[in-house]
């Protein structure tokens, strides 16, 4: 009885789709379903991407489902997904397990982001390098003080560890970018499901300390300058672009290998213009941009 509600949806849906407003539309118009999942931090992004797209190629429905850049390139591994995006390269791991699977992951850079570390507007520190970072999150410094702030605790705010944002911060500061080095977050470090959760808790924690994808900035909280000597920068598209700002990064789009059909669309749709503007809008940076930036 509880199956046959979604099994009824997905059938009238599939009506809609390809059946319209009940006239019969031209087999030669693109039409289809395509499955995208992943990373939490793209996922408004490629939300709007995907309006756009549909607006374009309206008998082709484009699902999105967030979940973590884990669980994003785990379902492409397992083909329960088209596209899987993430905010983290592929583990080399998960590249021999999909091979073994009859999966050959097709990468692709569809924007660049900065990660930002936020604090609450109150907090009067406004700066720090990725070495306070390391000891702050390591649990090796535990008051603001130390860094010119209130006598206050420090409350550490991440991630959940499907998270490629979780990963790449681990990475770049909990471990300093040395592959042998085995430290991980302290573990009073609060472990949150979404940036927005992150967002909530820093904007009413004086004492909150966490970190976010670009996309995710607003007036609620404040981003730190951050350096890794003297020179501080803020996380903006300016110092991503220059790679100025200390913790940039790529973000990614996958596909099972060189992507046909309907998926070629929507892939080669996330490069155009209109694809890359929707990126630029949700507070990431275009791809294209280095390339525009060049050439003025």
């Amino acid at each position: 009885m509880g199956l046959k509600a979604p099994i009824l949806l997905m059938i009238a849906l599939t009506a809609i789709i390809l059946g319209g407003c009940g006239g019969s539309i031209d087999p030669n118009e693109p039409q289809g379903f395509i499955q995208t999942k992943g990373s939490d931090t793209m996922v408004n992004a490629v939300q709007m991407v995907t309006e756009e797209f549909m607006k374009e190629y309206p008998h082709i429905f484009v699902a999105v489902t967030g979940g973590g850049s884990g669980v994003g390139i785990a379902s492409l591994i397992n083909k329960t997904c088209d596209v899987a995006t993430a905010s983290r390269e592929i583990k080399p791991k998960e590249v021999e397990t999909a091979l073994q699977r009859g999966v050959n992951p097709k990468e692709f850079v569809v924007a660049h982001d900065g990660v930002a570390v936020i604090v609450n507007k109150s907090n009067p520190v406004n700066e720090l390098t990725i070495s306070d970072l390391h000891r702050i999150f390591t649990g090796k410094a535990t008051n603001w003080k130390e860094f010119g702030g209130k006598d206050l605790h420090i409350v550490t705010l991440s991630r959940e560890v499907s998270s490629g944002t979780h990963m790449y911060f681990k990475e770049e500061v909990i471990q300093l970018g040395k592959k042998d080095n085995k430290e991980e977050f302290s573990k009073e470090t609060l472990l949150l499901t979404s940036s927005q959760a992150i967002v909530e808790e820093v904007s009413g924690n004086e004492s909150a300390i966490g970190y976010l994808g670009m996309g995710y900035l607003s007036d609620r909280t404040k981003a730190l300058r951050i350096g890794r000597g003297k020179e501080f920068h803020s996380p903006d598209v300016e110092n991503v672009l220059k790679k100025t700002y200390p913790l940039s990064r790529p973000l990614f789009m996958f596909t099972n290998g060189e992507p046909r059909g309907i998926t070629k669309l929507f892939i080669d749709f996330a490069f155009s213009p209109t694809g890359q503007r929707q990126f630029r809008e949700t507070g990431f940076v275009p791809v294209g941009a280095t390339v525009a930036r060049q050439q003025q």
